[in-house]
């Protein structure tokens, strides 16, 4: 059985990974700043300037290019079920209604590629983006980051990477890694592949050279995958597997599973706004 370590409220640190951002595009800004005379955009999309070396896009130098619209719409970023986040953040898009005096609505998406386009083309206002998703969000779209999620009492909120093998197994250690099956989540997933990658070479074993990546393309298809033998092992975030132990009523994949590894605590929300 998985014995999962304690949730934390720590702020960002130097040893700790940046993971869920959320990404708003405020009601009064443009969708892009459109700079035909830009002398310094960075890493940004052409259609963006960032003349004051923020490394975010910035507003349009004409206001009457900022938009105002009298509707918003919230996006998650999804890496699990959307039906499933639409319903947690409800009470997250009511409060924006009440605050914004605005009609705010959830708009589903499947993949991380189709909420930035969305951002980019202006179809949603805002966004919760997974922190691999982010730096695409900013280039591409325009994102801006504005905030972190937290708890007034707690702080920011974190959740740990984890590594996750069968009760059974017999890896123990890292790398014992080498040669196996081990799952990451997908190429832009925080928890799921740019930290590992980051990471784990540290520990004994190198993605890609000791072991092929095998990309699942969700966290609980990671979890999932390690249960019923196809992986065996997965990165994933140990939040996630909390929620599929939980929420969704999976219990049996706790006592399923066991770790082999966690690393520092990996920062929840945060939040940003589109130039």
């Amino acid at each position: 059985m998985i014995k999962m370590p304690p949730p934390s409220t720590s702020s960002r640190t130097g040893g700790i990974i940046p993971a869920l951002f959320l990404a708003v595009a405020a009601m009064t800004f443009a969708v892009s700043a459109g700079a035909q005379d830009c002398t310094s955009r960075g890493n940004l999309d052409t259609i963006y300037c960032d003349a004051n070396g923020d490394l975010t896009a910035d507003l349009p130098k004409d206001p009457k290019r900022w938009k105002n619209p009298a509707s918003l719409l919230l996006s998650y970023s999804p890496q699990e079920d959307p039906a499933t986040y639409e319903k947690m953040w409800a009470p997250y898009v009511d409060h924006m209604r009440a605050c914004t005096k605005r009609n705010v609505r959830f708009l589903q998406v499947h993949s991380s590629a189709a909420t930035i386009e969305a951002l980019r083309s202006g179809r949603i206002q805002f966004s919760l983006l997974s922190a691999g998703d982010t730096p695409f969000a900013v280039n591409v779209a325009g994102a801006v980051p504005i905030a972190n999620h937290g708890t007034l009492k707690g702080g920011i909120t974190a959740y740990h990477l984890i590594v996750v093998v069968k009760s059974d197994s017999a890896i123990k250690t890292m790398p014992q890694l080498a040669g196996k099956r081990v799952a990451h989540v997908s190429a832009s997933s925080n928890s799921g592949n740019l930290a590992p990658r980051a990471l784990f070479p540290a520990e004994g074993v190198v993605p890609d050279k000791d072991y092929k990546v095998l990309y699942s393309g969700k966290h609980d298809n990671s979890i999932a995958g390690v249960v019923n033998g196809d992986y065996d092992a997965a990165a994933v975030a140990d939040d996630v597997l909390t929620h599929e132990t939980i929420h969704r009523g999976a219990a049996p994949m706790a006592t399923a599973l066991k770790l082999l590894y966690t690393r520092a605590y990996v920062e929840g929300l945060a939040a940003s706004c589109e130039a």
